[in-house]
């Protein structure tokens, strides 16, 4: 049996597929996009996160380690992710609950039956289950295997996807979903490499595979400012999924539900004074969509 590496498994999920979901959200993510609203899921393995403001500075966790991950420094703890091991020690030695960790190896069969649980609400609502991260794909073998055991009790299965894949993966597992929530996030390579650390011609690829072999697909784009919001950008991501044969596409207003996390991982949030977009700011935006023949909505 396998075992993935977990952060979270959110019930009635509206968000995420049709209908009422249960999300399974997966660790680890080959992209680093600067507006990543789960920057906790982007590494396989457990991690330690350290909430400033319940922290009394006793400094038990620095003790207690027993592989020197830890310090005090100008009145933070640093989890030195390099050396940490996720015993989680840390975690349950603080008095005052100031750390707590995200990650946790799963078995399917443990989350077949969490999922199972709400089983009467996907079918009244034509919902299902969506595995998310991170990226779901990231872990080949335990996907393959939920996504078996979930599809022999007639369970809709969609996956969140950066698309960035080895093909032979790609190939392997795309066609096990009823659906594949698509990110695309920029029609330009270099300006692509800018905002995730990556370049897009895999992810172009990918999606043009899936699509000519009649996969579901609903190409989803993060709309992010300074990176491809303006109407220009709009323009050329139409292009694009026209060129692969896309039919319709959804937006995803930027927001900044993320930005705690980050400094709970003592990590800098780039877009920290940016504005969140809501889908009355991009009504320009969408009609350029929409002008191109594509089925577009937020």
């Amino acid at each position: 049996m396998s075992k993935g590496m977990v952060f979270n498994i959110q019930k009635f999920s509206i968000h995420d597929g049709p209908g009422i979901r249960t999300t399974v959200f997966l660790k680890g993510c080959p992209l680093r996009c600067q507006w990543c609203s789960n920057p906790e899921s982007q590494l396989d393995h457990i991690q330690i996160l350290y909430d400033q403001e319940k922290c009394v500075h006793c400094q038990t966790c620095v003790h207690v380690c027993p592989h020197h991950a830890i310090k005090h420094q100008d009145q933070r703890i640093i989890i030195q992710q390099d050396q940490c091991v996720g015993c989680l020690s840390c975690v349950q030695a603080c008095p005052q609950k100031a750390l707590s960790h995200e990650g946790e190896l799963k078995d399917t069969d443990e989350i077949v039956r969490i999922c199972l649980q709400d089983q009467d609400f996907y079918e009244e609502s034509d919902g299902g289950v969506t595995i998310s991260g991170g990226e779901g794909m990231s872990q080949p073998a335990f996907v393959r295997e939920l996504v078996e055991k979930l599809k022999a009790k007639n369970i809709h299965m969609a996956i969140e996807t950066t698309g960035y894949i080895e093909p032979d993966i790609f190939h392997e597992l795309a066609p096990l979903f009823d659906l594949l929530l698509f990110d695309v996030k920029h029609y330009d390579s270099q300006q692509h490499f800018k905002g995730t650390a990556v370049y897009n011609e895999l992810i172009i690829s990918n999606l043009k595979w899936a699509i000519e072999h009649h996969i579901e697909v609903l190409p989803r784009i993060p709309v992010i400012p300074d990176f491809n919001a303006s109407l220009d950008d709009a323009l050329g991501l139409a292009k694009l999924l026209v060129s692969v044969g896309a039919k319709r596409v959804q937006l995803l207003p930027f927001h900044q539900f993320g930005e705690k996390k980050y400094e709970m991982l003592n990590r800098d949030y780039t877009l920290k004074n940016k504005k969140a977009l809501h889908p009355e700011d991009l009504k320009d935006y969408q009609k350029i969509f929409i002008d191109q023949g594509l089925d577009c909505f937020f």
